[in-house]
């Protein structure tokens, strides 16, 4: 009886596990779902400040695995990037800041095409942000571009090209961390 009793607990916890992947202090979940739509672990990474300061684990859940950037951020399918912050380092101000940088960089520099859309997004982030707090950025077809903290849905921005430049910062040709990147993908 004690014999079956181990066996049964070993079994739970190596499920467990299974369903979760440790990204340096923070585990995440190896599937996710919005609106119905069942998403996978792709890939997950730390996003680092001068190589020493880590801001947020990060991760890339994709309907199925892909390594292919530019077909992730051309694909008109549910996807999410959850970012769970780990620095007391990200405020507000400083989101706001470094999300207006991405897209920039996503956008080769010229932002006016997605201005209102851009600003609607940075205001997500407008209350205070602490240590733990979740993210979830998501791309939800035939919806647009919704995100979350918490859990709680802060807003919805609907279109492609949108949802192209926003995941372009993560996956683009000039992403906010090319080690996050590579590591979101899986490599």
């Amino acid at each position: 009886m004690k014999n079956l009793l181990l066996l049964i607990i070993a079994l739970v916890t190596v499920n467990v596990s299974m369903a979760q992947t440790q990204v340096g202090s923070v585990t995440l979940p190896n599937s996710l779902s919005f609106s119905g739509d069942d998403l996978v672990l792709n890939g997950a990474g730390i996003r680092k400040k001068a190589m020493i300061l880590k801001l947020y684990s990060g991760g890339l859940y994709l309907p199925k695995k892909s390594s292919d950037a530019k077909s992730i951020i051309n694909a008109d399918e549910s996807m999410a990037i959850r970012l769970v912050i780990t620095s007391g380092f990200v405020s507000s101000d400083a989101m706001k800041e470094a999300v207006e940088e991405g897209f920039d960089a996503s956008m080769g520099g010229d932002t006016s095409s997605l201005k209102s859309e851009i600003q609607k997004f940075i205001k997500f982030f407008n209350d205070e942000i602490v240590e733990d707090d979740t993210f979830d950025i998501t791309y939800q077809k035939g919806k647009g571009v919704v995100a979350y903290k918490n859990g709680k849905e802060l807003g919805t921005i609907p279109g492609m090209k949108f949802k192209k430049a926003l995941f372009g910062i993560w996956m683009g040709n000039d992403p906010v961390d090319s080690k996050l990147k590579k590591a979101m993908l899986g490599n």
